[in-house]
């Protein structure tokens, strides 16, 4: 009877019978088998249903994500069925992918800080203590995650396999086994090959992560949107890839990682690897969907003439706080957190002139991040590429400013941002507050404290004239006849900014800041009345 509902299940899923062929060997990847399998592979990372990836073809009907009638697209065609997924297969996915020791539980943290003396990549704009600093407040982040000890430790072989020379690498691993409810070390660069990976976890007896690994973990944690689940899954997958081939070379050491499955003609590691291929190519095509859709929004604010504002910066610079301060919007709660905004939200506020902007509050940036992480959330970070103006916050009060700032710049030069925008950009100093006497090195810099609200209406006013350059609306002193809709019409598609009434023939002069395709629009409907 098992191996008849086995077969069923193979038939019922294209491409199935290869993968629930591990369960024979005690590697659960069939959602129907996992109950039954013994698995050999600790990590869930590895264990994928082909079941699943195939169930958007056959099984459901997949959202429309881009609507029918986009003038953009001259009409685009309902999205096929099963082209995207629905929330409750996003939350699976999410919920099972998580690398092994990283989601869930409790962690006590032993912080390795390495301190390259030379070469390239010696750190010039910030120190090893500072460094240090960061990556405690990363682990700090995580509820259920404290560190125990740390230490910072010298090096000039960063790039080797142990990272530190012989005796360095021998005093810490003896600090480290003496350190007693040690239960992760997180060795803080940016990438640990496999290869240091288990050379690490084999000396010293616990889970090891690196940068990437944490900074993730930080991410999914915050994820609440589809986008930020299925972007996070997506940077996720070099994670998973390390595990695996950590995992079969300890079955290779075992004797058993290169046999073959099933009389399929592929080994045990062919198989994972491409399960893992199948489900990266579903959540980028899942991503895909979701760019055509933030496509259409884009558009949609475009149509509506609103100029846009993207508000960029170091993680926890102040960036919430200060669109909250610049719109009053209550629904925006800022959190004193690394990574607490992980989705593009957008947010109207008025400038001197009672034009509307449109604020946009994009994730945070974080230095010595793996281009593969920036490349998951490129379909969030592409909006600030098509804004009208970037605001770049500072956290002014931090240590590592003046580092903060190069980073940012470099994560933009990488992202190819327009001249334009980068060239226009208004650099904010905020957390003014948290300096005394405070005084600026930097002359076009604006001074500010979100908090305390202090210097908003000169950056509102800055925004304002970059805005009124960048976008070529026009300042206008229009006359209009009073009996006739002009006035309420200038008021709804334009920023009115005075008006003067010359009540003897029920006229009035009205000055406005208005769009070019607004203008052509009272032109056609109100010139020669």
């Amino acid at each position: 009877m098992q191996d008849e509902e086995e077969e069923a299940e193979a038939r019922s899923c294209p491409g199935a019978a290869a993968a629930c062929s591990l369960h024979h060997a005690g590697v659960s990847t069939c959602g129907p088998l996992r109950r039954r399998a013994a698995p050999t592979l600790q990590s869930r990372a590895v264990t994928l249903s082909a079941c699943r990836l195939k169930r958007a073809d056959g099984r459901h009907t997949g959202s429309t994500e881009v609507d029918g009638d986009d003038d953009d697209d001259g009409g685009e065609e309902e999205e096929e069925e099963g082209d995207f997924m629905e929330d409750s297969e996003v939350e699976e996915l999410f919920q099972q992918q998580a690398p092994e020791g990283i989601a869930g539980g409790q962690h006590r943290v032993f912080v390795v800080q390495p301190d390259v003396k030379w070469g390239s990549r010696k750190q010039h704009l910030t120190t090893a203590e500072l460094m240090m600093a960061e990556a405690v407040g990363l682990v700090n982040t995580l509820d259920s995650w404290r560190v125990v000890d740390k230490i910072v430790l010298s090096t000039k072989t960063p790039e080797k396999k142990r990272i530190f020379g012989k005796g360095n690498f021998q005093a810490l691993t003896e600090k480290i086994r003496r350190t007693a409810g040690i239960t992760a070390v997180f060795v803080n660069v940016e990438r640990l090959s496999p290869l240091s990976e288990r050379e690490f976890e084999e000396a010293w007896g616990v889970k090891v992560f690196d940068r990437y690994s944490v900074v993730l973990h930080i991410f999914r944690c915050n994820a609440r949107t589809k986008e930020a689940k299925l972007q996070i899954s997506l940077a996720e997958i070099p994670l998973l890839r390390s595990r695996l081939k950590n995992e079969m070379a300890n079955m290779d050491q075992q004797g058993g990682g290169s046999r073959y499955i099933g009389g399929s003609g592929e080994t045990l590691l062919e198989v994972q690897q491409r399960l893992l291929k199948e489900r990266e190519m579903k959540i980028r095509s899942a991503l895909e969907k979701l760019r055509k859709k933030r496509h259409l929004l884009r558009s949609q604010r475009k149509r509506s003439e609103f100029p846009i504002v993207s508000v960029l910066g170091y993680t926890n610079c102040g960036k919430t706080t200060l669109i909250k301060a610049l719109t009053g919007d209550v629904g925006l709660q800022p959190r004193n957190q690394l990574f607490a905004t992980l989705d593009v939200t957008v947010h109207a506020g008025q400038l001197p002139s009672r034009m509307t902007v449109l604020y946009v509050d994009t994730i945070g940036f974080l230095s010595q991040l793996p281009h593969q992480l920036i490349d998951s959330f490129s379909a969030t970070l592409e909006d600030i590429k098509h804004s009208d103006l970037l605001v770049h916050v500072r956290d002014i009060s931090h240590p590592e400013t003046v580092n903060q700032k190069a980073n940012v710049l470099n994560v933009l030069k990488n992202l190819e941002i327009p001249d334009r925008l980068t060239s226009s950009m208004i650099e904010v100093h905020n957390k003014t507050d948290l300096v005394d006497n405070y005084q600026s090195a930097e002359p076009d810099a604006l001074p500010i404290s979100a908090l305390e609200e202090r210097g908003l209406d000169e950056l509102r006013q800055v925004v304002e004239d970059e805005i009124v350059n960048s976008t070529g609306k026009h300042i206008l002193d229009l006359r209009v006849n009073l009996s006739t809709p002009q006035l309420s019409w200038l008021y709804k598609e334009a920023a009115v900014q005075d008006v003067q009434v010359n009540a003897d023939d029920g006229s009035a002069v009205v000055k406005v800041i208005i769009g070019t395709a607004a203008y052509g629009r009272y032109r056609k409907l109100f010139v020669g009345r």
